[in-house]
């Protein structure tokens, strides 16, 4: 009898066990619960492992909260000084702010226990700071390869988000839309000057620049091809812009961008830059400092900004 209720025993067990495992594993196929993908990073500063679908991210790249926004993607916090216009509604209170570009709030980051942290060049030199609180990825735009670096780094958010699709269908509608521009404004004569109003100066930009694109991508034909490569651009005077005679001006309002304050058309359109082509042909372009200034190389504003120039030609 002790034998047999043993047996019994022992049976019971299994049976309670095997129970157990089922109900555990039909419980984890009815919530879809499955193990964090986790995706290796490669990017300009290191390589980072970064959580699939992580659900707090700050961003510190206003073109990377661009996509992000293109894509239906909602940050937990940014920093929320100069924020571009179209992106506004970022300003509620429900995103947190975390200090301003240049000038992070790390304690409040800290406190905020992000799963990602996007940031660009203006906090490149951050960056150790930035990856001792959370997985930080840089996606700045390299302006000596605009094109490919842009469209690295919509990928890389695409595929950290699940997104692949709808960035290739963006991309695609870029890519179309500055063949088109590309072929207009490679077959013109005249010749393009790119320029930065701020506080009554003015610098210049070139090939390979800050707003490069416009020649090196765009087609516009440069008016100087030895500018220098500089973050501020090269300082130039209003005898330069007479000298050079550019056909076609496009102006950058830093005054509007920082300050919300436009001064650039009193500043440019001065009685001697009115001796020029571009003045003269009503070829005096004022691009969206949002776009240019703030938020480059996000899908909405590449776009925005293909629009812009291609309306010079009209």
């Amino acid at each position: 009898m002790r034998k047999i209720f043993s047996i019994f025993v022992i049976s019971a067990l299994m049976i309670i066990i095997s129970a157990c495992g089922t109900n555990t594993k039909d419980s984890n196929e009815n919530t879809g619960a499955a193990p964090s993908e986790e995706l290796t990073i490669k990017h300009q500063l290191d390589e980072t492992k970064v959580k699939k679908n992580p659900e707090k991210v700050i961003v510190f790249d206003f073109g990377s909260l661009d996509t992000l926004d293109k894509l239906g993607i909602e940050p937990i916090a940014l920093p929320k000084t100069n924020i571009p216009k179209y992106l506004a509604k970022y300003e509620d209170e429900k995103y947190e702010n975390v200090g301003s570009l240049k000038e992070p709030d790390f304690e409040k980051i800290h406190s905020l226990k992000p799963d990602l942290i996007i940031i660009s060049g203006r906090q490149m030199e951050l960056y150790d700071e930035f990856k001792a609180i959370a997985p930080t990825i840089f996606l700045g735009v390299d302006t000596e390869k605009y094109m490919e670096s842009f469209e690295s780094n919509a990928r890389t958010i695409g595929n950290i988000f699940d997104k692949e699709d709808e960035v290739n269908k963006e991309l695609s509608a870029i890519e179309e839309s500055i063949k088109t521009l590309n072929e207009k404004a490679s077959s013109l004569d005249g010749k393009s000057l790119v320029v930065l109003a701020n506080e009554g100066k003015v610098s210049a930009y070139g090939p390979k620049s800050r707003f490069g694109i416009i020649h090196d991508v765009f087609g516009f034909a440069p008016v100087d091809d030895s500018i220098e490569v500089s973050t501020h651009g090269q300082s130039i005077n209003f005898e330069y812009i007479v000298e050079k005679n550019p056909d076609y001006l496009f102006v950058v309002d830093r005054g509007a961008a920082v300050d919300g304050k436009s001064s650039a058309k009193q500043i440019v359109e001065n009685d001697m830059v009115k001796k020029s082509n571009a003045y003269k042909n009503g070829k005096i372009i004022y691009l969206d400092p949002d776009y240019w200034y703030l938020s480059g190389g996000g899908l909405e504003s590449v776009s925005s900004m293909v629009k812009e120039v291609e309306s010079a030609l009209e």
